[in-house]
């Protein structure tokens, strides 16, 4: 699959479920990273693969001037919706981070949690990166890690996939193609952090990610009779390998990212 069919089809299947569903078991990450970087009045801040919009909130309350792209309409959609109930002033564009339409040079701070990694052009990903941040400016990624759990729900659905993704998204979790991608451009330095999940059971995973995680959503809705197969898989794993007391405890393992610019 194409780089540009591939992005077609995540502008939808982003947005297929309800994904602040998901969102509200990040803030963990969401909050580390804007500790890391400390939003204040004077940032023109920048949140790349914005999602429903946790990141670019809390800057924007802590008085940045907060820019947040996302390639799927609906998630830009739920965001503005957010934005409004909060009274909060962030201009949300739909937008391709391999692309932007931004001017070179034009923020101060960048943040991405988990968002960038599922870019499929990595190195167009960094190019863009290097050119809208100005000199000095900082940016945070959070990517999950190849060994990650969330990498461990990739396998998991890849026999039911139809065709094979043309890069990983894991990538972005390695530190050493971390570097190859923004080290001529950036100073970087690397943490290593969990943000693991806590459920009941293997089938309120299933439920979640079911119903509110695009890309395992739109798989099972389109699976037909496999669904069941693929259903049978995600319970019997998690119950197998992650029940502990009685619940369900997953690991989710992230590189966090801090980078200068040069």
């Amino acid at each position: 699959m194409a780089y540009e069919e591939l992005k077609q089809r995540q502008s939808k299947v982003w947005g297929t479920g309800p994904y602040q569903r998901i969102t509200d078991t990040l803030q963990d990450i969401h909050e580390l990273t804007i500790d890391r970087l400390g939003p204040r009045a004077d940032q023109a801040w920048l949140d790349l693969a914005c999602g429903t919009g946790a990141v670019a909130e809390r800057a924007a309350a802590l008085g940045a001037a907060v820019t947040g792209i996302d390639l799927a309409p609906a998630l830009i959609d739920t965001a503005r919706e957010r934005a409004a109930e909060l009274d909060l002033d962030i201009d949300y564009r739909v937008g391709d981070c391999e692309r932007l339409e931004l001017e070179d040079g034009s923020f101060d701070v960048i943040s991405s949690t988990v968002g960038i990694m599922f870019a499929p052009d990595h190195e167009a990903v960094a190019r863009e990166l290097a050119r809208v941040l100005r000199p000095g400016g900082r940016l945070a990624l959070a990517n999950w890690t190849p060994t990650s759990g969330i990498a461990d729900l990739f396998k998991l659905m890849a026999p039911f996939q139809p065709t094979p993704a043309p890069s990983t998204p894991f990538d972005w979790g390695d530190e050493a193609i971390v570097t190859d991608l923004l080290g001529d451009t950036f100073t970087l330095t690397f943490q290593r952090h969990d943000s693991p999940i806590e459920l009941p059971s293997g089938e309120a995973y299933w439920e979640l990610f079911s119903s509110s995680y695009g890309p395992t959503k739109t798989l099972a809705d389109g699976l037909g009779a496999r669904r069941e197969e693929l259903h049978r898989s995600w319970v019997d794993f998690f119950d197998a390998n992650h029940r502990t007391n009685g619940r369900i405890t997953h690991s989710r393992e992230y590189l966090l990212v801090l980078g200068e610019r040069a």
